[in-house]
């Protein structure tokens, strides 16, 4: 097999490497927030399709 080498590869298939930065200027959001507030939508959104 071939020797694995500790670089990073050229190609990478169109992927793309996120690294976190420390942007004080973004907006943070606590993952539980976004998964209450899609529940709640998506709640209401049945209910309205129940009533109309």
């Amino acid at each position: 097999m071939a020797k694995k080498s500790g670089g990073r590869l050229v190609s990478s298939a169109g992927l793309v490497n996120y690294y976190d930065s420390d942007d004080h200027r973004a907006i943070h959001i606590d993952p539980k927030t976004v998964v209450v507030f899609t529940a709640v939508i998506g709640v209401a959104v049945f209910i309205l399709n129940a009533l109309f």
